[in-house]
């Protein structure tokens, strides 16, 4: 999933850090730009697998949250500064973001991403690829032969792929799916690449308690079966 550049979560460290200790609301990050993982519906509220997910598993905590959203660049810089609790916005666990946060299990198996174009024929190997800034897609075209072109948002790749900005766009393939399917100028190409370790809430190194509460959710949910139907109704990702 996501791979967040960190430099600024780093400096956030030395701004000041929230307590640790009991939370009487929980305050929950996410993107709201990432469907079908998260996305602001119809009504301006956040919606997707994350939203639901984030809700049963505060519900089987005893925890009181509410949504809050942030831009994906400075999320994890805006978790450690005490904007909101944890990160539950399809980030994927590693060890770079472990450095300055800390993970719950995960939620997900790793993600396969996929390559988007507008032709079978796309350059994927030395031509101009798509992702969205700062994450595992970006890092891991820069590290090829490919000319990697970054963007705010998810949308922004979409459009640099359609209107020939960019031969191909990498992404989460269950993200790039469903806009597939809706457009018939767009195809899958070449051959799934895996990245990341799994997708976990991000929470604060001095929120150990808040974590282990959602561990224990989390370990519920996967042994009643009930994760894996939220998985497989979202489509986000294979089952555990």
């Amino acid at each position: 999933m996501k791979n967040l550049i960190l430099t600024a979560a780093a400096l956030a460290l030395t701004a000041g850090v929230a307590m640790a200790g009991s939370h009487s609301v929980v305050r929950l990050g996410t993107e709201g730009a990432y469907p079908p993982w998260n996305f602001i519906n119809d009504d301006g509220e956040v919606d997707g697998f994350e939203r639901e997910l984030g809700d049963e598993l505060c519900a089987r905590a005893e925890l009181t949250c509410e949504w809050v959203t942030n831009e994906w660049d400075s999320i994890i810089p805006n978790l450690v500064s005490g904007n909101y609790d944890a990160i539950i916005a399809g980030m994927s666990i590693t060890d770079e973001r472990d450095e300055v946060i800390d993970f719950t299990q995960n939620y997900t198996p790793p993600d396969p991403s996929a390559y988007v174009a507008l032709s079978e024929d796309a350059d994927l190997a030395g031509g101009v690829i798509a992702a969205q800034t700062g994450t595992l897609q970006a890092g891991y075209i820069a590290e090829s032969g490919a000319t990697l072109i970054e963007f705010a948002t998810p949308d922004e790749t979409i459009a640099a792929v359609k209107n020939g900005e960019a031969d191909a766009v990498l992404a989460d393939a269950s993200y790039l799916q469903p806009i597939v399917d809706q457009d018939p100028d767009l195809m899958m190409v070449g051959d799934p690449v895996p990245l990341g370790d799994g997708v976990g809430m991000g929470i604060r190194e001095s929120d150990a308690e808040l974590r282990d509460k959602f561990d224990a959710a989390i370990t519920a949910m996967k042994e009643d079966g009930s994760l894996n139907a939220l998985i497989e109704k979202w489509e986000v990702s294979s089952q555990f």
